[in-house]
């Protein structure tokens, strides 16, 4: 084992160059190698080491995940299913106030089962919804806010991202995962609905009711019955499509790449139902070549860094400074969870999981918090970090989507409310664990 010295060094390495701009994935790899070679002074041995944890990694089935959920949401957004989802979810909520900002929370939701990735949604609905809020007098920064906070919802509701890598790196079941963030995703759905309500009761001109509608606003947008019909049956395959992918893996099936498998052949079935050409198509498929393949160079470089901390012992040394430290398991949340919001002003979500789980989910466990749960509350925290300036990701691509509208700024300010009911569903994450772990036992019941 390292002597505290050296444990320090190999963290500073790998810190000094993320922050210095360095891709993530080749820190990781650099402070890997360099800490093997302080251990064992030999480049076969670290040329050895690499190899096999390549081999391991890579051609472990559940790498496949990512590619294939990321094709899944692909599909269904570029055939125009974001659009039926927030059409036809707006029809049906007509008697609500707000009912624009809370048709965008609700469809947002729903694509989140499909997507797995909030830059997406984000980016859909930047197009699809803001477009009849401002027609109908919507506040501008309230409305911009429910976009980019509602666009959460994609890396907190199953299948995510966050909750893959998560799984991958702690050695957890992806499919408990999965199951595990539903409940916890529609407690933040139930968070942002209430502060929408909240203001369309208090200040009402803000969500184009009083002063907007009495300047002659113009109706939001109607569909006809035949549009109707269309958009329902739309909706009404994409839930079956989820059904069939989630409950799938939830009753034990399939496991949870062969429900991506699933999933990924019948969006595509529905979009070329829909009209995607093969143009399109090429299109999504380069796209997500793109998107994943330097995320799995990320993964296998976690996984190799992960290991030179448990061989080095600073995994070991970092549970005992927490436990020692009297802080008890609430006291070492609060510090885990405050680290997790600085870097989220720093860097993104992926790369957050990649540097702290590590160290981190070892000492959760070790002072009792159930894996399943901690896993929950970390990606809610992490997420946080989308509408943190400066990073903020989701705010620009809002922006980016909507350059012209407002500054970046004005979207950040206009998000700060649901940054807070993210925090809020930490809290209750923390406070009462089982309602990340409740669905995934009934599932286990339900698949012996």
């Amino acid at each position: 084992m390292f002597g505290t010295g050296e444990m320090i060094a190999l963290l500073a390495i790998m810190l000094a160059m993320v922050f210095a701009g360095v891709h993530v994935a080749v820190a990781l790899g650099i402070g890997a190698v360099a800490g093997i070679y302080m251990m064992q002074g030999d480049m076969n041995i670290v040329s050895a080491f690499i190899a096999q944890t390549a081999y391991e990694a890579l051609r472990d089935y559940v790498f496949a995940v990512i590619p294939l959920f990321m094709l899944m949401g692909d599909f269904l957004a570029k055939c125009g299913a974001a659009r039926d989802l927030f059409a036809l979810i707006n029809r049906l909520c007509r008697w609500l106030p707000g009912r624009l900002a809370i048709a965008t929370v609700f469809a947002n939701a729903v694509f989140a089962f499909v997507t797995g990735v909030s830059i997406a949604a984000a980016a859909a609905f930047s197009r699809i919804a803001y477009p009849e809020m401002k027609r109908y007098g919507y506040e501008r920064k309230f409305a911009l806010g429910c976009i980019a906070g509602s666009a959460c919802l994609g890396m907190l509701i199953p299948p995510s991202v966050l909750m893959i890598v998560w799984g991958v790196l702690t050695e957890q079941a992806i499919g408990k995962i999965f199951i595990a963030g539903i409940i916890p995703g529609f407690v933040v759905v139930a968070f942002y609905c209430a502060y929408i309500l909240g203001v369309a009761w208090l200040q009402p001109q803000r969500v184009g009711i009083g002063e907007a509608a009495e300047a002659g606003a113009p109706p939001e947008m109607e569909l006809d019955s035949a549009e109707f019909r269309n958009v329902l049956v739309s909706t009404l395959l994409v839930l079956a499509l989820v059904a069939a992918t989630l409950g799938g893996i939830w009753l034990g099936f399939f496991t949870p790449t062969e429900g991506a498998g699933v999933g990924a052949a019948l969006a595509l079935l529905l979009a070329l139902w829909k009209g995607l050409r093969a143009k399109e198509l090429f299109e999504i498929v380069l796209s997500v070549g793109r998107t994943s393949a330097p995320l799995l160079l990320l993964l296998f470089c976690a996984q190799l860094y992960s290991r030179v901390l448990s061989m080095t012992g600073l995994t070991a040394a970092a549970k005992e400074l927490f436990i020692a430290s009297g802080l008890g398991p609430l006291g070492v949340l609060a510090i885990m969870v405050a680290i997790w919001f600085v870097l989220g002003c720093l860097i993104d979500s992926i790369s957050i999981i990649l540097l702290t789980v590590p160290v981190f989910a070892p000492v959760a466990m070790a002072l009792g918090f159930d894996p399943l749960a901690f896993s929950i509350l970390g990606i809610l925290a992490i997420e946080c970090g989308l509408l943190t300036p400066p990073f903020g990701m989701l705010v620009f691509t809002v922006k980016a989507a909507l350059p012209q509208e407002a500054s970046v700024g004005e979207i950040f300010r206009g998000a700060i409310p649901y940054w807070f009911a993210l925090l809020g569903a930490v809290i209750v994450i923390a406070v009462f664990p089982r309602l990340a772990t409740w669905l995934p036992e009934v599932g286990m019941a339900i698949g012996r």
